[in-house]
């Protein structure tokens, strides 16, 4: 479709449903036939406002409380040469609306020209077996950056994807705080090895509290050696050796299998990713001890 409005709507284009489940029985054909005729005239008149609008490039959001798009509204929409792209999932409204430069519509009485997304050319593609409908030469683009992943089955797929959003996830730290720390475990037995000094010049529960803080920090660490295949105990000793020498930058080399100075493999990580997981596990440890009791459910 060349030179196209886009129009992003929430709402379905299919007949209307009441909110409880109703089961209507029609004994007169002639009755049926009016159905199917109230039927048409209503999709008909959501159409034609549709087209009234000047959009020509149609996506529907999905729908999960009935059809978003039946086969009648389909062939209308083809009969006045509206091209449609049905079920947009829901999380990917946003991303649409901001690349495209148009606005969600979710009620017809306001899907109105200045709601529309302007574009050069939209097409659709076969590529790979996949058919990928290509919008170009966006008249408002927003900032936005597509990213397409293809793999050889569904599991190459989300290894991908969840690749690429731990990516975005690090430079979405950095960008909030703009600091860097050492990885391969370093910064958590370091502060483990500091709350453990500390807790031995307190007493009573304190000392307990901090004690136990300081052997939970360990488990990073420990985690880190078990997925490495590596020795965890051994590993972990002598990570906790190395840093009572005051090696602070020593952590788990996973390429070798030992202990060396981090910062000179640069393996570093968000200074932001290790204060939110401390501070995310202490309150959720304080608020279960606020709890009185506890039972088990099923």
């Amino acid at each position: 479709m060349e030179k196209a409005k886009i129009g992003l709507i929430q709402f379905q284009l299919s007949p209307p449903k009441p909110d409880m489940d109703n089961q209507v029985v029609v004994n007169d054909y002639r009755q049926m036939d009016k159905i199917l005729k109230e039927e048409r005239t209503y999709l008909l008149n959501l159409t034609k406002k549709i087209k009234k609008a000047g959009c020509n490039v149609l996506l529907i959001q999905k729908s999960i409380l009935r059809d978003a798009v039946t086969d009648i509204s389909l062939h209308f929409l083809s009969k006045l040469k509206i091209m449609v792209v049905k079920d947009v999932e829901r999380d990917e409204i946003e991303f649409l609306s901001k690349s495209l430069g148009c606005k969600p519509v979710a009620d017809i009485e306001a899907f109105t020209e200045d709601k529309l997304g302007y574009a050069d050319l939209v097409d659709e593609e076969n590529t790979a077996g996949a058919r990928i409908i290509k919008i170009t030469g966006v008249k408002n683009p927003g900032r936005t950056v597509s990213v397409l992943c293809m793999g050889a089955n569904s599991l190459v797929l989300e290894e991908s994807e969840r690749s690429l959003h731990d990516a975005l996830c690090v430079v979405r730290c950095l960008v909030k705080k703009r600091a860097l720390i050492a990885g391969g475990g370093a910064p958590e037995i370091h502060v483990s090895r500091m709350l453990s000094q500390y807790a031995q010049t307190l007493s009573g529960m304190e000392a307990y509290c901090f004690q136990a803080y300081a052997d939970a920090l360990e488990v990073i660490p420990t985690t880190l050696a078990e997925n490495a295949g590596l020795n965890p105990i051994a590993i972990v000793t002598e990570l906790r050796n190395r840093h009572a020498m005051g090696e602070k930058n020593a952590g788990i080399n996973v390429r070798k299998g030992l202990i060396s100075n981090i910062l000179e493999e640069d393996v570093v990580q968000p200074l932001l990713v290790s204060t939110s997981a401390i501070e995310l596990a202490t309150e959720t440890v304080a608020l279960l001890l606020k709890v009185d009791d506890y039972h088990l459910t099923r």
